[in-house]
């Protein structure tokens, strides 16, 4: 029996991102709205993870600020593999695929804001569940020095940095996502998966960048706990500007790959044939992992 590849092809992750994102175009309106609300809820439980680590690190935070960013990071993934691993629906991975699936002509062009309004309703709805229902009202982090921490945070996200910061900070953010999903899709088995997405996911956390849906749990807590930040300013600097960074993080990912592997995605695999690949077996590759849900 002749042994099957532990990661798809490159062109392979191309086609299944492709048809994935046709599948997501094809889905119920509703399907997809409850998908990102949970979406949304899954990301906090990392969120809050994160923050329950680096708030209650006071004296090491005094002594060693450095690591822990690195400890906080390491635990903040665990959300994003919840949420690939049940199929849910991100904003930020769909900015990467609904582009890729536009510019290969598989989808419609009005597909992708369609898709994006509904996404990120869904992922800010679920958001602000979690965070009010079951962090704020339930008290769980309510003592200090928990509480501090979390309205400190939010005004170091949303508040302190200029604007132009945070959407460049959503860019690096968006563009370590988009491999980190790139690699989950590539991989076959689910430890391989959980591992592809954990360190892309670390990297982008522990540096500080901006994720628009991880921001949409962590600044609201902040303003829902006292701090000095205004809904009006969280949407006009952070939301905005993380959310366009992160779009264009995304396309880091995106031209690229519909350049490389996707010039021949209606043309029978023949330019890739001509770059000495063979179509059929990243087809193949294609196919073992199709069924794999973002």
């Amino acid at each position: 029996m002749e042994d099957v590849p532990s990661t798809l092809t490159q062109t392979g992750i191309a086609h299944t991102i492709v048809k994935l994102a046709v599948s997501k175009h094809r889905d119920r309106y509703e399907k997809v709205f409850l998908k990102a609300v949970m979406a949304g809820a899954m990301l906090s439980f990392g969120g809050l993870l994160s923050e329950v680590l680096s708030g209650g690190a006071t004296g090491l935070t005094q002594s060693n600020p450095g690591i822990v960013k690195i400890l906080g990071g390491f635990v903040f993934p665990v959300g994003l593999v919840m949420i690939v691993l049940q199929g849910q629906e991100l904003l930020t991975s769909n900015m990467m695929s609904f582009p890729m699936a536009v510019l290969a002509r598989a989808i419609p062009w009005w597909s992708l804001p369609v898709n994006w309004i509904i996404v990120a309703f869904g992922n800010l709805a679920g958001s602000l569940f979690f965070g009010a229902v079951l962090v704020h009202y339930s008290g769980i982090v309510s003592t200090e020095p928990y509480a501090t921490y979390i309205k400190s945070f939010a005004t170091h996200k949303a508040s302190d940095p200029q604007w132009h910061q945070i959407f460049l900070r959503g860019i690096g953010c968006n563009w370590l996502v988009s491999v980190a999903i790139w690699q989950a899709v590539g991989a076959r088995e689910t430890i391989s998966k959980i591992f592809a997405l954990w360190i892309p996911i670390w990297v982008f956390v522990a540096c500080g960048f901006d994720h628009v849906v991880a921001n949409m749990f962590s600044v609201p807590l902040g303003i829902m706990f006292g701090a000095e930040l205004t809904v009006n300013e969280y949407i006009r600097k952070s939301l905005i500007a993380s959310f366009l960074g992160n779009i264009v993080g995304a396309l880091m990912v995106a031209l690229p790959a519909t350049y490389l592997y996707l010039r021949d995605y209606h043309a029978g695999g023949l330019r890739a044939a001509e770059d000495g690949q063979m179509f059929q077996e990243s087809n193949d590759s294609m196919n073992a992992g199709e069924r794999e849900k973002l």
